[in-house]
Parts: C-alpha cells; structure tokens; sequence
C-alpha cells in the first residue's frame, strides 16, 4: 500500500483522539468543552482542577503525534516529506477532531510530540526557548506561540533534508499554533491574560 494513504489518515485519526475530552469525561464526569476557555488541551484540564487529568492529557497528546510520525517514519525511513506531512496531519487532527465536530485544542502538546519525532535536538531548543519564557513572563500562551516560532528554525538547521514539503510543513505547524492562539494574543496586548499558577484564567 501506498505510504503516503497509510500513514497521512492514520495521523489524522491518531491526532484527533481527544484525550483531554475522554479523561475529564471519564473521571469527572464532565465536558471540559464546558469549563475555563472550553478547550480541550492540557492547560484547561489542569486549570478545572484536574491537575493530574491535566498532566495525562499532556502526555498523551504528546505521544499520539509522536507515534503518527513514529509510524510514517517506520513505514518510510528517510523520507521527510512523508514524516512532515504526517506531523501536520496529526497536529490537524487535535485541533479540528472528526470526533468533536472539528473543535480540538491548540496544538502545542501535539506540536511537540512531533517535533520530537523529527527531531529531538531540535524539540530540545524550542522546549528549551519555552522554558525560558514562562519562566520570565510566567505567560504560558506567549512561551507557547514564541517557542513554536523558532522551531522552524531548530528544523531547518537538525533536519537532513530541506525540500519545499518539509519547509512548508515546519512554518505551517507553528502558524497553526499561533493562529489557533488569537483570543490570547487579543488578552496579552490588553493585559488581561492570566499568568502560569494562577487559578481564574483561561488558558
């Protein structure tokens, strides 16, 4: 079968799993969809009071998309345009999920996942950038979007191969990112955006 239909739906489908969704749903019996900013992703399972639902969503959000590149790089060693595709795909699957009607999260747990599957030196210097800025700013969301920026960067210097797919694909992924994080970017220039610890914001 042809790689590139094995592995770009099953990226999709593997991206798509709202895990934040099914643990909240499962343990709390609750709709996080309906709490804090009514996503998905680890940050407002963590911010309803589900600290260690919050940390399982993070894991798990990781792993699925580390696993559907993971997947098309078994299937196809070597070929990066395949592997990047594949990290979109997955990425596009957690943030417009077939299963919740397209609404998912952000992406940020599942942009690293397959940053690091592409490229583990690469993810360590973005991870690395993030760190840096919840640490100064203590602003989840801005460590979120300016980490991802830069992963293009780490990408293009790690990464082996540099044709137009695999270069469309790192720019796109953190574009999506930030994109998918315009209601905050709308908080941080109105000095509204709730700092990391504290309980009231939205993420």
């Amino acid at each position: 079968m042809n790689p590139w239909l094995l592995s770009i739906p099953l990226a999709y489908l593997l991206g798509s799993i709202p895990f934040g969704y099914l643990l909240v749903k499962t343990f709390r019996h609750e709709d996080i969809r309906a709490t804090g900013s009514g996503n998905i992703g680890a940050t407002n399972v963590a911010r309803s009071g589900a600290k260690g639902l919050g940390i399982a969503t993070l894991l798990l959000d990781i792993g699925k998309s580390f696993l559907a590149v993971k997947i098309a790089q078994h299937i196809a060693p070597g070929n990066y345009d395949l592997a990047v595709t594949t990290a979109v795909a997955a990425i596009l699957g957690h943030v417009f999920p077939i299963w919740l009607g397209f609404r998912g999260g952000k992406g940020v747990a599942s942009a690293l996942g397959v940053m690091l599957a592409l490229s583990l030196a690469a993810a360590a210097c973005t991870f690395g950038i993030f760190l840096v800025i919840v640490l100064l700013t203590r602003y989840v969301s801005l460590a979120s979007m300016i980490g991802s920026a830069t992963f293009p960067l780490f990408g293009l210097y790690f990464l082996p191969q540099r044709t137009p797919i695999v270069i469309a694909g790192l720019v796109f992924i953190p574009l999506l990112v930030i994109v998918k994080h315009h209601q905050n970017i709308g908080r941080l220039l109105a000095g509204t955006e709730s700092r990391f610890g504290k309980k009231k914001a939205v993420a």
